[in-house]
């Protein structure tokens, strides 16, 4: 299954990301590597109960990729292997100044 990933990062910044069935990670992977991300880029939890789903690492870990992150190709498509298979959806849209994201 081919996945799209759009990521919003500004009203004038959008980044078009695809994934391939053949590129495609499995969810454990996919997971482990937004832990990893959300650790390292010290994101904070968006829910005042302090519980961490995966869609918010997806959210938190986009917004701290930032413009600089996404310009990198290889970071931009292992965030979109990672999106794609945590939220198992074909079509996902990632609006960081929104807060959402949305399939």
């Amino acid at each position: 299954m081919r996945s799209e990933i759009t990521v919003v990062l500004a009203a004038d910044q959008t980044c078009q990301l695809a994934v391939e069935a053949d590129d495609a990670w499995r969810f454990g992977t996919a997971r482990d590597w937004l832990d990893e991300q959300f650790v390292l880029h010290r994101c904070e939890p968006l829910r005042r109960s302090g519980k961490v789903l995966l869609t918010d690492k997806v959210l938190a870990v986009a917004a701290a990729l930032g413009v600089d992150g996404f310009a990198d190709p290889a970071t931009a498509r292992a965030f979109a292997r990672a999106a794609a298979a945590a939220l198992g959806k074909s079509v996902v849209t990632v609006d960081v100044p929104r807060m959402s994201v949305t399939s």
